[in-house]
């Protein structure tokens, strides 16, 4: 049970820094062009802390809670709906590429993944 809420606690800390990297990136760098991209940049790279979460499950699997593969694919689709929304404004067709990329990520982590 600690160990969940020291997970819980990772995520809420993890969660706080990808939102000031968030904004970092907006603001002072100006690397992203418009505010309303803040939300899928947040979106994108919490997925991507999704799939370490995941990562960590491997090695220590409690009985109840969700798999390491579905926390993956959680990951990866949060991140293929934040790339997707990203780069919506940069052109439509790319977004429907990211998450068609997406998907296809993940059938083959599907028929690749060992039972």
């Amino acid at each position: 049970m600690a160990q969940s809420q020291d997970r819980g606690l990772l995520s809420i800390g993890v969660f706080l820094v990808v939102l000031v990297i968030s904004i970092i990136l907006y603001e002072p760098l100006h690397l992203v062009p418009d505010w309303w991209l803040i939300p899928p940049l947040i979106l994108a790279l919490y997925g991507c802390w999704t799939m370490v979460l995941a990562g960590m499950r491997v090695s220590n699997p409690h009985k109840y809670e969700r798999g390491p593969f579905g926390t993956f694919a959680w990951g990866l689709l949060l991140i293929a709906i934040g790339g997707a929304w990203f780069t919506y404004s940069i052109e439509p067709l790319y977004s429907l590429a990211t998450i068609l990329l997406v998907l296809g990520v993940l059938a083959i982590a599907t028929a690749l993944r060992k039972k």
